[in-house]
């Protein structure tokens, strides 16, 4: 029993090792000069590069494009129809978003919302991002007369802020927080100028904290310690920029719907009750670490002994194509009635499983029969092995069925 209990420890360690490995993504930028200017799309794949990460990259980013103008584009259509893309970043005529609620209900969101239709026809396991950009450096003076809040960079930041989040939000997509990053930047250091003269665009500095946030967005990783930074950077100021774009977004995830598993725990009473905090999911699973799992957003759950317990919360999309994991340790000081799993000698492992599952039944029991049935309650799979070959199957949810002697033993596994 033991050798077994130590094997599940080993996989799952494995599991966690493999998934920190280093990663190739290929990613499509959608957008205009804002995306040009620089290379953004290289100075992302430099900075991967630096921490043996791979971004390959195709762009359409024609001069003044708007979400209007790609929805009628044939060759950003075509380049969406090209591969199934990792990510697809989403990027607006720099002042279109900025404008009133009224007109960014008629003049963005409707084109923004066909784009990710026409990426996910393409590909459902394709992420948008929207690239939220930043205020003009003195705000937008076009458009100052007919609606004030962008008279100043404060207020068209804000307008911006609002309308890629809510396109984010709406369309079940990420936001990298570009526009943010720059904000908290220039509060910092005032020096370093983040725009061309034209007071618009980026310079290499605005292009480079644009790069930097990407990286994290995308990663889920810090670029601090990136050995790249562009020749025109001195190294004090590219450092600066790699810990603004890695404050920006790792401490805000949630905030930016980058798809992400969370959660907190209140262990001052008995049941434990658990908050979860993940971002941009379709589904859940909680693993209590004592064998007893859970479907509720936030449940509460009582502990049968004490001691130390590592509670997993894995989040999914429902077409299998993503799926995190988060998992922390708790000191458990109380204790309630036996686990029923226990107490009739089952254990499962590991769970999350990958390639191979293994159902832990008595050895009283020579009979058996376990039975796999999808999130749909669908039956997928009859076997009357304890160690069970599931590499074909999706990502997800699972119901197991163990059936042996008078029993009947019903659980929840999910497929990483």
């Amino acid at each position: 029993m033991y050798w077994l209990r130590f094997l599940a420890i080993i996989l799952l360690y494995l599991y966690f090792l493999l998934s920190t490995k280093a990663q190739s993504i290929d990613v499509l930028f959608i957008g205009n000069s804002y995306t040009y200017y620089n290379n953004l799309p290289q100075l992302l794949s430099d900075i991967a590069l630096s921490f043996g990460d791979t971004v390959n990259t195709e762009s359409s980013t024609p001069g003044g494009a708007s979400f209007y103008g790609h929805v009628n584009n044939a060759t950003t259509l075509a380049k969406i129809n090209q591969q199934p893309w990792d990510y697809v970043v989403l990027q607006d005529q720099s002042q279109k978003p900025s404008l009133s609620p009224s007109y960014v209900a008629t003049n963005v969101f409707p084109y923004a919302t066909q784009l990710v239709n026409s990426i996910e026809l393409n590909s459902s396991c394709s992420e948008p991002v929207f690239y939220m950009t930043w205020g003009r450096k003195n705000g937008d003076a076009n458009n100052c007369a007919a609606y004030p809040p962008v008279c100043t960079y404060l207020g068209m930041q804000q307008r911006l802020r609002e309308s890629y989040l809510e396109m984010g939000i709406t369309n079940n997509a990420t936001v990298s927080p570009v526009g943010i990053a720059w904000k908290n930047f220039m509060e910092i250091d005032s020096i370093t100028d983040l725009y061309n003269p034209d007071e618009s665009h980026p310079s290499i500095y605005g292009s480079y904290l644009a790069a930097c946030t990407f990286y994290a967005t995308i990663f889920k990783k810090s670029p601090i310690g990136s050995t790249f930074i562009p020749s025109q950077i001195d190294l004090v100021t590219g450092h600066l920029i790699q810990e603004v774009a890695s404050n920006t977004v790792l401490d805000s995830l949630s905030t930016w719907n980058v798809f992400n598993a969370d959660f907190s725990a209140d262990t001052t009473s008995n049941p434990v009750s658990f908050t979860n905090l993940s971002s941009n999911y379709d589904s859940l699973v909680w693993f209590f670490g004592d064998g007893n799992s859970s479907l509720d957003n936030d449940p509460n759950h009582s502990y049968n002994s004490a001691g130390s317990f590592q509670i997993q919360l894995v989040i999914y999309t429902n077409d299998g194509c993503l799926t995190d994991t988060v998992s922390y340790s708790y000191n458990i000081s109380f204790s309630n009635k036996l686990d029923e799993q226990q107490s009739k000698g089952i254990y499962i492992f590991p769970n999350p499983f990958s390639n191979l599952i293994t159902i832990n039944i008595p050895d009283s029991h020579k009979s058996f029969r376990i039975e796999f049935y999808d999130f749909s309650g669908q039956l997928i799979k009859i076997s009357h092995k304890n160690s069970i070959d599931v590499s074909n199957f999706k990502s997800g949810l699972y119901y197991l069925k163990t059936y042996f002697g008078n029993d009947v033993f019903t659980t929840k596994v999910v497929k990483i």
